[in-house]
């Protein structure tokens, strides 16, 4: 007795793909109560459904077809990312060993021959969609689980180049500005959304490394000594140390950051004198953003600058400290850059919010 589906209740959708209506007609019989039924006569028309927006959810796929095979069918679903997972069941009258063993090793999770036992088919429907559905949980769990760490990290992130920003920035404030410019100019560069999104939750840890360095010397008022000097040019390596070396994508960009985001396009910068293309494209543009924001900012060492004479230092740096190309797409940027100092100025409160605007 075939099992009925409560109202309201969605009802799994099988493709039935044959080029025999008699077989198609016999399946949908067997298997209409209880799910939707779609239906193929040819390969083509199969990978149009399993490629549509309303992909099935199980796949009765035989073997001999016009056109595409079964066999090809199936390797061009398991081929694609986004339909791999479909599982798809061999339906045919091709049942020696060979062809059982190629079915499954292709991607297929059973093979059933014809001609058809209609109890066994509802069986085997039903198990493969009830593995299906506990896979897609899975999954779904998997994926909600590395999102709230890859959150959690990057806030860990966030939070560490703020605490390192308030040894000589009361709001903290400055690593929230240049990393909106930081984006800002790498999106005007071109860059994907994937690795301006990166560069976005790294750039607030280009400074990490004044966590090392003394507070005599940080927050001096005033001209630093030869000597002071080359003590807070140790910053960037003691970043790097800090953060050490991982795997992990956010984690080793933002150690690249923190070591090369005083170094110079003509290579007079530190602690490598990396020049040039030399210099990992995430610290050139963070370079920019980091000068631009210290500019215009009061300092324990320095009074803020008038944006005009800010961007004319800039300018002048073209070549020198500043990346050419990169400088052009911060000029590019400017009045969004302007906005971004006026929202997150350090005469509001420490901000929290750093997500894109």
């Amino acid at each position: 007795m075939m099992m009925t589906v409560a109202s309201g209740v969605r009802r799994p959708t099988i493709l039935v793909a044959d080029d025999s209506p008699q077989n198609i007609e016999l399946l949908s019989r067997v298997l209409g109560q209880e799910y939707r039924i779609k239906v193929a006569t040819s390969g083509d028309k199969a990978l149009k459904i399993a490629y549509s927006d309303e992909p099935p959810d199980l796949i009765l796929l035989d073997i001999m077809m016009p056109d595409l095979s079964g066999h090809e069918v199936c390797r061009r679903i398991k081929a694609n990312p986004d339909r791999r997972r479909i599982p798809i069941i061999f339906v045919t009258a091709m049942s020696t060993v060979e062809d059982e063993t190629l079915g499954l090793a292709i991607g297929a999770v059973d093979y059933i021959t014809k001609p058809i036992s209609p109890p066994l088919v509802q069986a085997r429907v039903r198990t493969h969609l009830a593995l299906y559905d506990q896979t897609r949980e899975l999954e779904r769990m998997v994926a909600q689980r590395t999102s709230e760490l890859v959150a959690t990290r990057q806030q860990i992130v966030r939070r560490l180049g703020r605490a390192s920003e308030f040894k000589d920035n009361e709001t903290g404030n400055h690593v929230i500005r240049m990393s909106h410019i930081a984006r800002l100019i790498a999106q005007q560069a071109g860059l994907g959304p994937e690795s301006v999104q990166l560069l976005f939750q790294t750039a607030a840890m280009h400074d990490v490394g004044k966590i090392g360095i003394p507070d005599q010397i940080l927050l001096k008022p005033g001209p630093l000594t030869d000597e002071e000097r080359k003590v807070v040019q140790t910053h960037p390596q003691i970043g790097a140390d800090i953060i050490g070396k991982h795997d992990n994508e956010l984690l080793a960009t933002a150690r690249v950051i923190a070591l090369t985001h005083h170094e110079r396009w003509d290579g007079t910068g530190y602690p490598q004198g990396l020049k040039g293309d030399q210099i990992p494209l995430m610290g050139r543009i963070v370079a920019i953003a980091d000068v631009f924001d210290a500019l215009v900012n009061k300092r324990p060492y320095k009074e803020a600058l008038p944006v005009s004479q800010a961007l004319a230092i800039m300018a002048e740096e073209r070549g020198k400290l500043f990346d050419p190309h990169l400088l052009d797409c911060f000029f590019q940027q400017q009045f969004e850059v302007l906005k971004i100092m006026d929202l997150y100025s350090d005469e509001r409160e420490p901000m929290i919010d750093a997500s894109p605007l």
